[in-house]
């Protein structure tokens, strides 16, 4: 053993820990009130800066560039000062204060609990709330009009997106950046849902926000198809799981994001559903329209998929097999 073993195993046992506390405070507490949210705070700040963009296209390109890149430096260097007085501090309240400043980065809860009341809602007849609901929390597409099939089918795909966008990304930023690539990581993003649209007004502002966001998600998305298909044959069986296969290989690029379509694809086959947005995609088509029942069987799915991936890399953080070596902090 090498007189850096000891500092090593204490850096990843910390990082390993920082991971479990942070699921676990994201799975029972509240989120923070939006005013003082990382992402709220981000938010805020996409908002402003939006109000003062030039006019100019060639101006508002650059701008859209720069200022998005400016707010995403700012919250890597706030992860990394929270990572630098954590790792100062004795080894229970450093992994308090890193495990709490990382759950603000995941949503797994919330997105159940969001999918859960759109899924009573159904239930209970009410589609005009249900249509409120998912249009309220989870899409962002014109929802007074659908019907109850495409409210449960617009909430399936936002749990499957939402996997990878909400859980799977910022959990693959801290074990390969730290805290300070994960709080990065959840900046672009958030961004991209600000202004990552092909409106006459974002198409020049947010376009290096939605490309930015398409490749920070270009392998969370595939890894979270994947997961999805691992835990369809850990529940259902052999049948659904490679039908998840087949939907997700052979459609998963059938919408216009390079990434949504791929766990979108996996859910569909999964729950043997057709999962369709008029005029833009049709994933499982010819299948039957999803139902209520069927948004809690995806939550089950996205729970599981993201709990075999969390041990995972859990697993490999604790032995030191991936994610950065600090220098400057002492164990």
């Amino acid at each position: 053993m090498t007189a850096q073993s000891p500092r090593r195993f204490d850096r990843a046992a910390r990082r390993a820990a920082a991971l479990v506390i942070a699921l676990g405070l994201d799975w029972q507490l509240r989120e923070l009130p939006t005013p003082v949210h990382p992402v709220g705070l981000v938010g805020r700040a996409a908002r402003a800066l939006r109000r003062h963009a030039p006019r100019q296209p060639g101006a508002r390109l650059r701008f859209g560039m720069v200022a998005p890149a400016a707010v995403h430096a700012l919250a890597g260097l706030g992860g990394l000062a929270v990572e630098r007085v954590a790792r100062r501090l004795p080894f229970v309240p450093g992994v308090v204060l890193e495990g709490s400043a990382l759950s603000t980065t995941f949503a797994l809860r919330g997105l159940l609990d969001r999918a859960h009341e759109v899924e009573s809602l159904l239930e209970a007849g009410d589609l005009e709330e249900a249509r409120a609901a998912v249009g309220r929390h989870l899409v962002s597409r014109d929802t007074t009009a659908l019907d109850a099939a495409q409210v449960a089918g617009a909430t399936i795909e936002s749990v499957a997106e939402n996997l990878s966008d909400g859980v799977l990304a910022p959990l693959f930023a801290y074990a390969l950046g730290g805290l300070p690539a994960a709080l990065a990581y959840r900046s672009a993003n958030t961004f991209d849902s600000l202004w990552g649209y092909r409106s006459p007004e974002l198409l020049e502002l947010g376009r290096h926000s939605a490309r930015l966001d398409d490749a920070l998600n270009l392998l969370p998305s595939r890894l979270s198809a994947l997961a999805l298909v691992i835990a369809t044959l850990l529940r259902r069986g052999p049948r659904d799981a490679r039908r998840a296969l087949d939907v997700w290989v052979d459609q998963g690029d059938f919408t216009p994001s390079p990434n949504a379509g791929q766990p979108m694809g996996a859910m569909a086959g999964a729950l043997g559903v057709e999962l369709t947005k008029p005029d833009a995609y049709h994933l499982g088509a010819g299948w039957p329209p999803p139902a209520p029942e069927d948004i809690r069987r995806a939550r089950g799915l996205a729970l599981i998929a993201a709990l075999l991936v969390a041990g995972a890399v859990t697993s490999l953080l604790a032995r030191g097999a991936i994610g950065p070596r600090p220098t400057g902090a002492r164990p």
